[in-house]
């Protein structure tokens, strides 16, 4: 099958060279059952190319399964993908099979695998090395015959460096490599997915399709897109459902492109990704808003003048002056405490109060509070626990 077809029949948008390598390097291995290593920032479609491997490979006809290790609570993960006999924990009332039983002979997908506990990885070193495991409350070994293609949005590295992940299962996972380049390296693809995003709402609203003017059309294109495809489609779908116009100017596109909004940093793309935020990241995240929100309570006071420019925190050094897209945030040179406006955040306080109102924004939803923080549920779930918050 040529490339072409490949990427009609997987609705792939875009004549980017890094994109095609991925997709030549995906048909090219699934032929073989070497195990994949997908990686490249949240967004970027990851999720196509272990379908595109799995139908291409002559495990075809047998089962297919993608399972998001991010969004399963770490106590029952091993239980998700090994199974589990009945009694051997509380709530298992009766024996279960695992993901690695059910997919045998077919293609498991471990999306978000950097999220695994390392007793996980334990396990499913073993199962890629020797092709068995153990069900939870079992002794009894069994055998499967399953072809893992793992993939992450983090730097794996790092993640070894500080502990979080196991070299080992790393150098096994990662056989072939696969990146996916982030849709700011793609600048050519922008306007083709915008328009084919576009075509698709006017169907879905039955409506007529939005346009861009040349002008408009830069404007995306100079964009960093921090969320990538997802976040395009996204804007896309927002501007086909609100604008009357459907000729799209560039002072229409500068309300939905969030490049002064707090929440919208601007990204560091070497090792850095906004979906795996560590604890000074949150930091950063909610600068701007605390920043405001004591402004303002100054300004209710003692009827000062709100700061006019932006600022940014840096240790107990306070930067003013605008924000331009693309400069970077040196996490690094970072204290653990922030002075704003002469009043001290540590970070265990600022991770606290950030959740208790991402939580209460979402009515307790800690999935959607989640999102909003930019971490995994599990993440959310240990950093309540290490806090213990009284939620």
């Amino acid at each position: 099958m040529d490339l072409y077809s490949i990427k009609q029949r997987f609705d792939i948008i875009g004549d980017n060279p890094g994109l095609h390598r991925a997709i030549d390097i995906a048909v090219q291995v699934a032929g073989t059952d070497l195990s994949v290593l997908i990686t490249g920032e949240s967004g970027v479609g990851k999720e196509v190319f272990p379908q595109i491997i799995h139908l291409h490979s002559p495990r075809k006809h047998n089962h297919y399964f993608a399972v998001n290790c991010g969004a399963i609570p770490e106590g029952t993960i091993d239980s998700e993908l090994f199974g589990h006999e009945k009694g051997s924990f509380t709530g298992a009332y009766e024996t279960r099979k695992g993901y690695f039983e059910v997919a045998d002979g077919g293609t498991l997908f471990l999306d978000e695998v950097a999220e695994l506990p390392l007793s996980t990885q334990v396990r499913l070193l073993r199962v890629l090395q020797t092709g068995e495991f153990i069900k939870v409350g079992s002794s009894k070994v069994q055998k499967t015959d399953v072809r893992v293609i793992a993939a992450t949005n983090i730097n794996l590295m790092r993640a070894i460096d500080s502990g979080r992940f196991r070299e080992d299962l790393y150098y096994r996972l990662n056989t072939v490599p696969i990146s996916i380049p982030p849709l700011r390296e793609r600048k050519e693809d922008i306007h083709l997915l915008f328009k084919k995003f576009a075509l698709d709402f006017a169907d879905k609203y039955k409506m007529p399709p939005v346009k861009l003017t040349p002008d408009s059309a830069i404007i995306l294109e100079s964009y960093r897109w921090p969320g990538n495809i997802r976040q395009l489609k996204s804007i896309a779908e927002q501007i086909s459902v609100i604008e009357h116009n459907r000729i799209i100017g560039p002072e229409v596109i500068k309300r939905y492109i969030p490049q002064e909004s707090p929440l919208h940093l601007p990204v560091r793309t070497e090792g850095h990704n906004p979906d795996h935020l560590t604890d000074r990241d949150i930091i950063y995240k909610i600068l701007y808003q605390l920043r405001q929100e004591v402004e303002e309570l100054k300004t209710k006071i003692g009827g000062e003048e709100p700061h006019s420019g932006n600022t940014i925190i840096s240790g107990t050094k306070e930067i003013s002056g605008k924000i331009d897209e693309g400069s970077v945030i040196d996490y690094e040179e970072a204290d653990d405490n922030f002075e704003i406006s002469g009043q001290n955040f540590s970070i265990q306080n600022m991770n606290e109060e950030l959740i208790k109102k991402a939580l209460l924004k979402h009515n307790g939803k800690r999935k959607a509070a989640a999102a909003e923080l930019g971490i995994s549920e599990r993440t959310l779930y240990r950093k309540i626990k290490e806090l213990n918050l009284d939620l």
